[in-house]
């Protein structure tokens, strides 16, 4: 036998034996009076029987019920997202779908045992904060993708276009508010938070999904392509100001309360992009390009950095998803860097976090509540006046900047993409109380219907190209 098995061996049996002995001689200690004092009031659960009663109380552990949730809702949302790439749709629409799979919509009406014990209601507190976090990265990377010097390239019809599709949606949500409110308000919510927050939803659009669809579809770089992205960031900027202004006034109980919010809104938001942008700007100018041995350091400080931001606004009463977004647009124009951070956040938060999301926004969605006619008509209306707000205003400002008709139909149905930040948008809604359940679910169809019909919309605009280019050069080839 070789010598050092024969070691090993001894050592085991040794000291082995040495702490069965000493286990034996302390099973007949107890401990002092006085350690007592401390010892709990009830004596330890009795250790269940049998394996399949041991798998089950883990099973019920809080951090074991998370962990199954993950599971299940990464893979809901990858499996419905390949789907959806399959058939043309971006896989964000099939992530949403997802989530209000496994909501009580469906899997709560056809199995209401597993869904209630796949997500019990002390469980949604872990996940939605979880989930807040993947917003948060995601808000930050929406910002990152923000081109200034883009914008400033494509100011005059981004600006007109963008601006026409959020004050005219605007304006059609307050005024459906006045149809709406005695019906789908909450109690106690008065009708200027309400109206002021329909107006909102009806002018986000979804800046990421947008920029998806336009590369997707070989749109980068072309005339189309570029006015689409420079519209919608004017439009999610300005939206989001918006959006900061309507929770200072529900946070502070109207608008004159509302004043010093706005007041250290402005304040941060100046001190973002004229202090710290260009101070961001001149320690990149300094660093060598990141990579994958000297990229640790520079993530741990801009997530740092981003959390920091989101701190802020959430102290200052706007909602850390501001301060995010702010962080991501206050990021140095280096194309290098942005690339690195986009891989590195973006990855992440889309594929493990953004799920979580989708899945507790699916929990507060509840389709069953429109159980009548009514319910779904309110729907119906409310989906058609999001489309003409959005989509009919963008094509006809589109067109007064001189587009054709068919370039200007493609940018409204672009703009009508509400997405991944419309759910945003919602949530938050209904976590300050202004939407009821009711309208809430409402919402959501809105926004999965207005991003599920961009794809179509523009498979329909190809086709009628098509139709059209035989009968334009007909005449030229009669001619000859």
């Amino acid at each position: 036998m070789p010598r050092n098995l024969i070691f090993y061996i001894a050592v085991l049996l040794l000291f082995g034996a040495g702490i069965a002995g000493i286990l034996q001689v302390g099973a007949e200690l107890r401990p002092a009076p006085a350690a007592r004092l401390d010892a709990p009031a009830t004596p330890p659960a009795a250790a269940p029987d049998g394996l399949a009663a041991t798998l089950r109380d883990n099973l019920h552990h809080p951090f074991a019920i998370l962990l199954l949730q993950v599971l299940v809702i990464v893979a809901a949302a990858r499996l419905l997202g390949a789907i959806c790439r399959r058939i043309g749709q971006p896989p964000v629409i099939g992530e949403m779908i997802a989530g209000i799979l496994l909501g009580p919509s469906l899997l709560g009406t056809l199995a209401p045992g597993l869904q209630a014990a796949l997500f019990p209601a002390d469980s949604l507190g872990p996940l939605r904060l979880l989930s807040q976090v993947g917003v948060v990265l995601f808000m930050f990377v929406v910002g990152i993708e923000l081109d200034v010097q883009h914008l400033r390239r494509r100011a005059d019809a981004a600006v007109l276009v963008s601006h026409a599709s959020i004050v005219v949606p605007f304006f059609l949500g307050v005024a459906g508010a006045l149809f709406l409110y005695r019906a789908l308000a909450p109690a106690g919510v008065a009708f200027g938070p309400f109206a002021l927050f329909m107006g909102v939803a009806m002018s986000i659009t979804a800046f990421p999904v947008l920029a998806r669809i336009i590369e997707e579809r070989g749109l980068s770089g072309t005339h189309l392509g570029s006015v689409a992205i420079a519209c919608a960031a004017v439009d999610d900027v300005t939206a989001w100001c918006l959006l900061a202004v309507v929770v200072a006034i529900v946070r502070a109980g109207g608008a004159a309360g509302a004043l010093p919010t706005v007041a250290l809104t402005l304040l941060f938001i100046a001190a973002m992009l004229f202090l710290v942008r260009p101070w961001l700007a001149r320690r990149a100018a300094l660093r060598p390009p990141p990579d994958n041995g000297r990229g640790a350091g520079l993530l741990a400080g801009v997530l740092v950095f981003v959390v920091a931001a989101a701190l802020s606004t959430e102290l200052i009463g706007i909602h850390a998803l501001f301060g995010a977004f702010l962080a991501g647009v206050a990021m140095p124009e280096d194309a290098a860097l942005r690339q690195f951070l986009r891989e590195r956040m973006e990855t992440f938060s889309s594929v493990f976090l953004l799920p979580l999301f989708f899945a507790f926004t699916g929990l507060r969605t509840q389709i069953g509540l429109l159980d009548d006619l009514r319910g779904w008509l309110l729907c119906a209306a409310i989906i058609a006046l999001a489309i003409a707000g959005k989509l009919g205003a963008s094509m006809a400002a589109a067109r007064w900047t001189g587009m054709g008709w068919g370039d200007a139909f493609a940018l409204g149905a672009l703009m009508n993409t509400r997405g991944l930040v419309e759910l945003i948008v919602l949530n938050l809604g209904y976590d300050l109380g202004i939407l009821s359940p009711r309208i809430f679910a409402m919402l959501v169809l809105m926004a999965l219907v207005t991003t599920f019909m961009t794809g179509p919309l523009l498979n329909l605009l190809a086709w009628w190209r098509r139709r059209e280019a035989p009968a334009a050069e007909a005449p030229r080839h009669l001619a000859t």
